[in-house]
This record gives C-alpha cells, sequence and structure tokens, in this order.
C-alpha cells in the first residue's frame, strides 16, 4: 500500500504540479517522506531522516518538507513541534489535494496540514496511473473496521471504505491496455472490499464482494495473474473460498495472517477467530486448491504471551506449513488498546522466540523451494536479472523470484519482458530459483 500511494505521488505531482522526479535530495525543491507507523522502529526512522534533511533546509529556506503517509495521520501537529522546519503534513486519504497543499505552502510560506478522512475521494481526483513494467498494484479499498488491540491503522487510515466496482474495472483494465499483465489488488482488509455496484441509468443497484470482482478481472483477456492483499481470516468467505478452484488467473499464493497461534492471545488481539477456524478455513481452500502455499504475520512477545502460547504458535506453523511470513517482536503503538496493557514479557525472551519462528519458517520455506526442482513453472518476466544482465528475471504464481537464460543465440531480453515464459526449476536458493526455459 505505501509502495502504491508514494507511485500515485509522483503521478499526481508530475500531471497536477509539472513536478519531475529527481535522483538526489540536494537536486530537489521539494521533499516528501511517505511514511508507515505499525511499527515503533518504522516511525523513528522518519526523525531521523528528517534530521538528515534539516540542513538542506537551512541552506535553502525555499525547499519544502513534507510528510505523508500514517505517521502525519497520527502525529499531526506534533510533527511540526518536533520538527518546526515541516511545511507540509498530509495523510495518505489526502494525497489527492498535494498541489493546491503545495500551492498554499508557496504562497503563504506557512505549514499547511490536512490528516482528514475524506472517503474514497481521492480516487476520483488522482490521474490515471503510470505503468511500470508488467505488475501493477491497484488500490480497491482503503482504511479498517477490525480494530484489533494492537493495530493503529483504523485510526491513522480510518475505516473501511471501498472504491466503487465499475471504477476498479476501469482501472484495471486501462492497466492492461498499457502492458500490465499482472495486478495485486490492495487493501488494509482487502477481502472486505464491499463495491457499490450501479446499474445503467448509474443508480446503485447492490455490492460486490472481493470474489465477484475478481471474476470481472479474470475476465479480462490481458490480465494473466491477479494477487491480492492484505486479508483477514474473518473476512475469508466462502465465494472467495470458491473462487480458488474457478479462477485459474488467481495466484496459488495468499497471505493469510493469523499474528498468533494461541487462542487466548488471539482473544486478546481482538481477531474475531480461532486457530481451529482459522485451519479450518485453510483446509477449504487447500481443497479447492491443493498446491496453495501460504504467508503469514506474526507478532511476537504480546502482552502476557507465556511458553505455551508461543508453542502453540509454532505448533500452527508447523502445521500449516507456512511459506513466508512477516513476523515482529510487538511494539506498542500509541492509542491502542494494547498500548495500556502490561509488556510483561522480557526482551531477550521476545528475541530467542523471534530466531525460533524465523527459522522454522525459513526451513520450510527452503524444503517448499526445494520441491520446485524439476516442475515446469509459468514465470511472468519482470526484467533483466539483478546479478547478471545476460539473464532474465521474473516470478512465480507461489512468488518465488527466478533467474533464467534464453536458449541459443542472443536476443533482446527487454522483448520478453511482460510474457509468460515456461521455466524448468533447475536450482533452489535462499533467496531464488534458477531455471531453464522450456519449449
Amino acid at each position: 500500500m505505501n509502495e502504491y500511494d508514494s507511485n500515485r505521488l509522483a503521478d499526481v505531482l508530475r500531471v497536477s504540479a509539472g513536478l519531475e522526479l529527481v535522483d538526489t535530495p540536494e537536486e530537489a525543491d521539494v521533499l516528501l517522506l511517505n511514511t508507515c507507523s505499525v511499527r515503533e522502529k518504522a516511525q523513528e526512522k522518519v526523525f531521523s531522516q528528517l534530521g538528515m534533511w534539516r540542513p538542506l533546509k537551512e541552506r535553502n529556506p525555499a525547499l519544502v518538507i513534507g510528510v505523508g503517509g500514517c505517521v502525519a495521520s497520527q502525529e499531526g501537529e506534533a510533527i511540526r513541534q518536533r520538527a518546526p522546519y515541516v511545511d507540509l503534513i498530509f495523510g495518505p486519504q489526502t494525497l489527492h489535494r498535494l498541489p493546491q497543499m503545495l500551492g498554499e505552502v508557496w504562497s503563504r510560506r506557512q505549514t499547511v496540514i490536512d490528516i482528514s478522512f475524506p472517503a474514497v475521494e481521492k480516487f476520483d481526483y488522482l490521474p490515471e496511473p503510470s505503468v511500470k513494467g508488467a505488475t501493477a498494484y491497484v488500490s480497491i479499498m482503503e482504511g479498517c473496521s477490525k480494530y484489533c488491540t494492537y493495530c493503529v491503522v483504523p485510526y491513522t487510515r480510518g475505516e473501511e471504505v471501498s472504491r466503487p466496482l465499475d471504477d476498479v474495472i476501469s482501472e484495471v483494465f486501462s492497466l492492461a491496455q498499457r502492458g500490465v499483465r499482472e495486478v495485486n489488488l490492495l487493501g488494509q482488509n482487502v477481502n472486505a472490499y464491499r463495491g457499490v455496484v450501479v446499474d445503467a441509468q448509474g443508480v446503485a443497484a447492490g455490492e460486490a464482494d472481493l470474489a465477484l470482482l475478481l471474476h470481472h478481472i479474470a475476465a479480462m483477456e490481458k490480465i494473466g495473474r491477479i494477487r491480492y492483499t492484505t486479508s483477514h481470516p474473518v473476512e475469508l468467505s466462502d465465494s472467495l473460498i470458491a473462487a480458488y478452484g474457478e479462477i485459474p488467473q488467481l495466484v496459488s499464493f495468499l497471505h493469510l495472517p493469523v499474528q498468533s497461534g494461541s487462542d487466548r492471545i488471539l482473544a486478546q488481539m481482538k481477531r474475531g477467530h480461532t486457530v481451529a477456524e482459522y485451519v479450518a478455513k485453510v483446509a477449504a481452500l487447500r481443497q479447492q486448491r491443493p498446491d496453495l502455499t501460504l504467508s503469514s504475520d506474526f507478532i511476537v512477545g504480546f502482552p502476557g504471551e507465556s511458553d505455551a502460547d508461543f508453542a502453540a504458535t509454532m505448533d500452527l506453523i508447523a502445521t500449516v506449513g507456512f511459506d513466508h511470513s512477516y513476523s515482529f517482536i510487538y511494539s506498542p503503538r500509541p492509542g491502542t488498546p494494547a498500548a495500556e496493557m502490561v509488556d510483561d514479557v522480557p526482551m531477550d525472551l521476545k528475541k530467542a522466540r523471534l530466531a525460533q519462528l524465523q527459522a522454522l519458517i525459513n526451513q520450510q520455506a527452503a524444503a517448499i523451494s526445494t520441491a520446485m526442482i524439476g516442475r515446469v513453472e509459468a514465470v511472468l518476466v519482470e526484467g533483466i536479472s539483478r546479478k547478471r544482465s545476460d539473464q532474465l528475471s521474473g516470478r512465480t504464481a507461489n512468488n518465488r523470484v527466478v533467474n533464467f537464460s534464453l536458449p541459443g543465440a542472443a536476443a533482446d531480453l527487454s522483448d520478453y519482458i511482460g510474457s509468460f515464459v515456461n521455466i524448468r526449476i533447475t536450482e533452489a536458493l535462499p533467496n531464488s530459483l534458477r531455471g531453464e526455459v522450456q519449449p
């Protein structure tokens, strides 16, 4: 989502303000930070970066420094108090207003702050997204209404609001016409999507869930692969599970955060589901798509997490066979209910648990990669390999990078970018695969 928002910031400034990206801060007239406040470390990086930019502002008072995203939404006026040289503070829902806010800064020479939540208004004012390669992100909804006790997202991005079905379909169609072959549908709680459907007269005539949206996108001839992130187990509906048996373009990879394998901790987190319910949904998914691999989020050391709670998490990881994880030590976020809980798990124990959890998932991921050797995978070519200019690089449906050479005489590698190529996997490395082209 942050990457998507950053790209849209660049689009709106290019189209509506006539600005272009430059390579270094020293060249810039405007410096913007797009920020995340999900974890404390990311938030502190914001003020560290601002401190590094401060000398540029002192040398050039006309330089505009802005902070956007979730830290801006959470901290607001406090950013200006801590870093008074910041000129512009805007939330993730107001990035479309950036050209007007910049105009105010330039004309009035005073700090402008807009951290309001104007629903999905921003999508009506953003220019057509630029295309960079064969894959693209498409935001289909904003915010979250789950209010997990540890999570700051509902307070920084607002509650769930979905874009109308036709708007999303139009954006994806436009991307497909300009060379995009894979779309990744985005939302803080993407499978809670409920897009308004309008009839021929433009009158609201119901709602579309994520499964229906997936079917519409799959009907577009040029879209060969569909992903979505990030999901909530409670919103994994029967229709969405069925989609894995009905839509071949839907990848055999799903990020389905669980956070903990302990029912007691899940209740304290206010996740709204049990471990058994989660496992049952995974089983239903794999009944529709037997080769489905899953990734998840885990919070280690949540307040009150006992040895038994952590052991239950490790048992769940082994049971499901997760392929990847975003796992972190718990950090209290200001204003959340969990921040009021007693953080009673010692840091050294948190670190030991995190290392143990990550080691198990890495072991499982390595086993999955090794099992892929000898298989033929459809790989979407994304570009030239980072390490060898004579090779191409792409991704499998289960999100693994594959590097490979073209057979025979030298060819223009760029001609293959954006195409699907059948690759037989020949080697599994820690962070990628190697393969060879199949006829």
